[in-house]
């Protein structure tokens, strides 16, 4: 359990879902994890939960000023970052008035998800990218989404800013290789995982195990993911296992993209 031995990791996003699993992953295999999100409540306590190799600071990640205060406070008590993980994103319909389809787009929606989906990865690369160049194998994890692949007609803000998370990572590959950084960058492109995200779709009670079922059905593995699949997939590409892996877009969906979102014929 040391395949981030020694290693010092942000996980952004952390208080729940797919940052929380990354969060307990990395600290379960030896990294020393700086938990962060905008839910400071729920941040400290994933923080706590994970002992000694945890710590808490709030960062909201579309606003630079939270960055240049965290990339300070990293700077000052570990002189370096290995592991960035921009994890932190919104679908938008929570916390938009909308809405969200290409006709009748809200723009200032539009720009509020994008402000925190993309702008909040590209001033967490650069943010990183300074603090990582003193690292002997650092490693950006972006976590975009299957929705950054396909069309998501009532999502167009959501889908749009994460297809863009996709072409920014590997910019950002591309650009640390030219600059013979020895910092990879990767995205995580996660599908009908099981997290709070889904919870508005869902529902409660039985109305909720029905739902699951339904959306199960469509998978080609005939189950919803868990936020510890997409956690296993962060622990390889932040790992030194994947040192001659950089710019690639890694699916963890079920199968859903490998074609079809129809669970195959029996």
């Amino acid at each position: 359990m040391s395949r981030l031995k020694g290693k010092i990791a942000l996980v952004t996003g952390a208080a729940r879902g797919i940052g929380q699993a990354v969060a307990e992953m990395f600290v379960a295999q030896g990294a020393r994890v700086i938990v962060s999100d905008i839910n400071n409540q729920e941040g400290k306590i994933v923080a706590r939960s994970l002992g000694e190799n945890a710590e808490y600071i709030s960062l909201d990640v579309g606003v630079e000023s939270d960055w240049e205060k965290v990339s300070e406070h990293i700077l000052n008590a570990y002189g370096q970052l290995d592991i960035l993980v921009n994890n932190a994103g919104i679908t938008g319909f929570f916390e938009t008035s909308g809405p969200h389809d290409p006709e009748n787009l809200d723009l200032e929606s539009w720009h509020k998800v994008h402000q925190t989906n993309l702008d909040g990865v590209a001033l967490g690369c650069k943010y990183a990218i300074a603090l990582m160049k003193k690292s002997n194998a650092a490693s950006i994890v972006n976590i975009s989404s299957r929705s950054g692949i396909v069309g998501i007609p009532g999502a167009a803000a959501y889908a749009s800013s994460k297809a863009a998370v996709r072409n920014h990572s590997k910019s950002v590959a591309l650009y640390c290789a030219e600059q013979s950084y020895k910092i990879r960058c990767n995205s995580i492109h996660p599908g009908a995982i099981l997290t709070p995200m889904w919870d508005a779709m869902l529902g409660d009670g039985e109305a909720r195990i029905e739902a699951i079922k339904t959306v199960a059905a469509d998978v080609p593995l005939q189950t919803m993911g868990e936020p510890d699949d997409v956690a296993y997939a962060a622990v390889y590409l932040a790992s030194d296992e994947s040192k001659y892996i950089t710019g690639i877009e890694l699916n963890i969906d079920g199968g859903i993209l490998a074609g079809s979102s129809a669970a195959p014929t029996r």
